[in-house]
């Protein structure tokens, strides 16, 4: 039945991976699928050249300075794990915002319910965008960590980080940049921007799969170990090994995980992230332009589509989002995301809570055709004709 269906939840998971990606990551596992780096024997380091030349790569895409402060995780709830226990400790305090996903919001609440640290987040206006001054506003004395997404993944808005980075590096205040919904989408430049660090998934917009992510750090910013274990080099010490990358990678790494997200980062080179960005918003734009016309169905944020990524969330009005999301995929093969996002914060603010929403989100392989269905799709459910 894939065949057939209509896939709007690119911000959840990109489907389908591009052509052939995924085959040649299995061939090349099936080909080398041994422990990178931790053997003398050619193919152990073949494997780790492998995976070494994934990390130039990203660091190159993020406009990092140095590969090897290029760190794989799970994904990038992980990778942001790994920034925010590594560098809060007792009594620091965090500046974040609204629009974070609960990969921020549950690990700050953590925290600050064990007592450790304190959280001030900044409210976005109704154009869906967080004002760089309310940031710098909100920093404080004991302020370790300023975190925000780069894209919301409810609202599609693309803060300014280009701003917000020189004013917390002015403070002295290390920026974590939660990239989940714009690496491979939206160029990031990390030197030039001055963040601290950068959270990416591999399975989204860098077309990879699921279970690899990556935290990418700039050379100043020290993250404590949280994670300890083998690493394959000092292995005579009980000490956990402080070098870069393994300071943070504890055990054997997602080799496979590796070999598919170097598939969807060639993809990404190839076509280029100015390209695929301009094609998903001429999408979103038609998507947005069809949905006016329809009566009851209200979008949020999208009255002016610059700087957004390509997704849009929507209501009926009189209808439970769930029922919309059912009726969609049994009765037009159109698949999307219903309900909160992991966001629930930006719902209370467009007051869309407890239920949510609707999201479409657009990837690569989206048509015209597939936008023309949707939207014929929600002027048939919102009675419009």
């Amino acid at each position: 039945m894939t065949h057939r269906l209509i896939y709007f939840d690119n911000a959840a998971t990109t489907f389908p991976k591009p052509p052939g990606a995924m085959h040649r990551m299995v061939e090349a596992y099936e080909r080398m699928g041994v422990s990178p780096g931790r053997g003398s024997y050619d193919l152990a380091m073949e494997a780790e050249d492998l995976v070494f030349d994934t990390r130039k790569r990203l660091a190159r895409l993020f406009d990092a300075s140095d590969p090897n402060r290029v760190v794989f995780a799970g994904n990038a709830t992980d990778a942001l794990n790994l920034c925010i226990q590594g560098l809060l400790g007792p009594g620091d305090h965090v500046v974040s915002t609204r629009l974070e996903h609960n990969s921020v919001l549950r690990p700050l609440y953590h925290l600050k319910h064990k007592g450790l640290i304190e959280y001030d987040l900044v409210p976005f206006d109704d154009k869906g965008f967080v004002d760089p001054h309310d940031i710098v506003a909100a920093i404080k004395p004991n302020t370790r960590l300023v975190i925000l997404c780069h894209a919301s993944n409810v609202l599609g808005t693309i803060q300014p980080i280009h701003e917000i980075g020189p004013l917390c590096r002015e403070k002295g205040v290390p920026l974590l940049v939660d990239a989940a919904q714009s690496a491979g989408v939206i160029p990031i430049h990390m030197d030039a921007w001055q963040i601290d660090a950068v959270a990416f998934t591999g399975h989204k917009s860098l077309m990879g799969p699921t279970g690899i992510g990556g935290l990418v750090i700039h050379p100043d910013l020290e993250l404590q170990t949280i994670r300890f274990g083998g690493t394959g080099i000092d292995s005579e010490s009980p000490v956990h090994t402080q070098d870069f990358p393994h300071r943070l990678e504890a055990g054997t790494i997602n080799l496979m995980g590796i070999m598919g997200l170097s598939e969807g980062l060639r993809f990404v080179e190839n076509e280029g992230i100015e390209a695929i960005h301009r094609e998903e918003m001429r999408l979103l734009t038609r998507l947005r332009d069809g949905v006016v016309s329809l009566t009851g169905v209200e979008s949020y944020c999208t009255r002016d589509l610059k700087n957004h990524v390509g997704l849009m969330t929507l209501n009926i009005q009189g209808m439970d989002p769930g029922d919309v999301g059912a009726i969609l995929d049994a009765d037009f093969d159109i698949a999307v995301r219903v309900g909160l996002h992991c966001a629930p914060l930006v719902h209370e603010t467009i007051g869309t809570f407890p239920r949510g929403g609707v999201r479409f989100s657009l990837g690569p392989f989206n048509t015209e055709a597939h936008v023309d269905r949707a939207v014929e799709a929600l002027s048939r459910i919102s009675g419009t004709k």
